[in-house]
């Protein structure tokens, strides 16, 4: 009677190892198998996420490690840069093909992105490609229509559910070996570039001390720092932009302008915009609606480094009573 009622206790003590390990292995690998983990996918599943819990913690030593100029900028260029990568490429070139680009400036700028630790290409894309499939409706997993500000924010991709690629989404992108790889090691290049600024910050306390930077510091202002603020950023269109601001167009779900979110997002705040015709490359579809990765871009294309920008038709463009 005993060995009865001792084996379910430690079959669940298993899979509760199984699922533990498993998670520890998705810090570093995509593709670990948790299919049996025994872990319900709509719960967050707080091992695996312990990371993006420390992330955050790392960001508040900002107080500890002390203020150069230096820092600061590495910071605001690196916002700067990655938030280019993340709207320009994983967004409007990955998600939804507005131009087009040759094989190195598209791996590039995927690898860009990989490092603003907001996973890899093909997850952000087959995600953004379901959100625009069911926008709104129950369906959404970061609707904050259906679900509460914090799930829309970021609840649903602490999840098992939200971790998972659908590469039935994506299958134009996974015929690429470069994207798989840094769709499935992704956490190594932020590891990368974390590094790298330590390193750098050490090298200058020496090499130029009247800077006034050391290893710490540059790691928590152009690391954690800035990685916190631009994930916050990128992802209050999800939570915000459902919720607060305008509606030129009468679209099937609740996307708005926002012109602060645009400002800060570079772009991506003119969300009803996007809705409208999210195939357009421009998201800022007037001249007063200020869109810093359609220019960008723009510069891009006279360098011929992208081709082909889609913009909305003349004839879609003009204001409809929401």
């Amino acid at each position: 009677m005993d060995t009865i009622s001792t084996a379910p206790a430690g079959r669940n003590g298993r899979g509760r190892l199984r699922a533990a390990v498993t998670s520890l292995l998705r810090w570093f690998d995509n593709t670990a198998d948790d299919s049996a983990a025994g872990v319900d996918p709509e719960r967050i599943d707080w091992l695996r996420v312990l990371p993006f819990i420390g992330l955050h913690v790392a960001a508040a030593f900002v107080f500890a490690v002390g203020f150069s100029w230096f820092a600061l900028w590495t910071a605001v260029l690196l916002y700067a840069l990655r938030m280019f990568a993340i709207t320009g490429f994983y967004h409007r070139y990955f998600s939804h093909r507005s131009f087009k680009t040759s094989r190195p400036v598209q791996f590039l700028f995927a690898l860009i992105g990989t490092s603003s630790v907001q996973r890899g290409p093909l997850w952000w894309a087959a995600h953004h490609r379901s959100h625009h499939r069911h926008a709104d409706t129950e369906h959404d997993v970061h609707s904050p229509v259906t679900r509460s500000f914090f799930w829309s924010h970021m609840g649903w991709f602490l999840t098992r559910a939200g971790f998972a690629t659908d590469a039935s989404r994506i299958p134009d992108l996974l015929r690429f070996p470069e994207l798989r790889w840094l769709d499935r090691f992704d956490v190594l290049v932020a590891i990368a570039l974390a590094a790298g600024l330590f390193g750098l910050g050490v090298y200058l306390e020496h090499a130029q001390p009247a800077l006034g930077t050391n290893g710490p510091q540059l790691l928590v202002w152009g690391f954690f720092l800035s990685t916190v603020v631009l994930f916050h950023a990128t992802v209050s269109i999800n939570s915000l932009a459902h919720r607060f601001g305008s509606r030129r167009y009468a679209t099937a779900d609740h996307s708005r302008n926002n012109a602060l979110l645009a400002l800060v997002t570079f772009g991506e705040g003119w969300h009803n915009n996007h809705h409208h015709f999210p195939a357009s490359a421009r998201q800022g579809f007037f001249w007063w609606e200020v869109d810093l990765t359609w220019y960008a871009l723009k510069v891009m294309s006279w360098l011929h480094l992208v081709w082909d920008l889609r913009c909305v038709p003349a004839e879609r463009k003009h204001p409809v009573a929401a």
